[in-house]
């Protein structure tokens, strides 16, 4: 790909790509904390353990496939955006409650969600992510 076509995407776009690639990076560290944390403590049910780990694994790639396919223009990742930025706020909003709230978590997760929903509605970002006429 030459540096024109990079240069063609707006600029919005690229921060949408970052912040998703930011999210997605977060989602990679975590998914290496639980194999650690598999390894090194017994968890209560191994089964739980390992599917919270696969979980967090397929979200990771998913996230890293909707970056990278925002960086292209594709139309789809504006839907499956929306979808996991709500997802991520519900998952903060419960971060601010029940036997062991931790506020600082709960920031971190909506903050850039948040931010991520206000890009995915720029006028730019539309029209870079619209789908071809025809």
């Amino acid at each position: 790909m030459s540096t024109q076509g990079i240069s063609r995407r707006p600029p919005l776009l690229v921060a949408l790509a970052a912040l998703l690639f930011l999210e997605c990076a977060a989602l990679v560290a975590a998914a290496v904390y639980l194999v650690v944390e598999l390894l090194v403590a017994r968890p209560d049910s191994y089964a739980s353990a390992v599917a919270i780990l696969v979980l967090t694994v397929l979200a990771a790639i998913w996230l890293g496939t909707m970056a990278v396919h925002a960086l292209l223009g594709r139309p789809w990742i504006r839907g499956a955006a929306v979808v996991w930025q709500v997802l991520q706020i519900a998952i903060a909003i419960g971060s601010f409650q029940g036997f062991f709230p931790r506020p600082d978590l709960g920031w971190f997760l909506i903050a850039p969600a948040v931010l991520v929903l206000v890009l995915l509605f720029t006028p730019s970002v539309i029209a870079a992510t619209r789908r071809p006429e025809g």
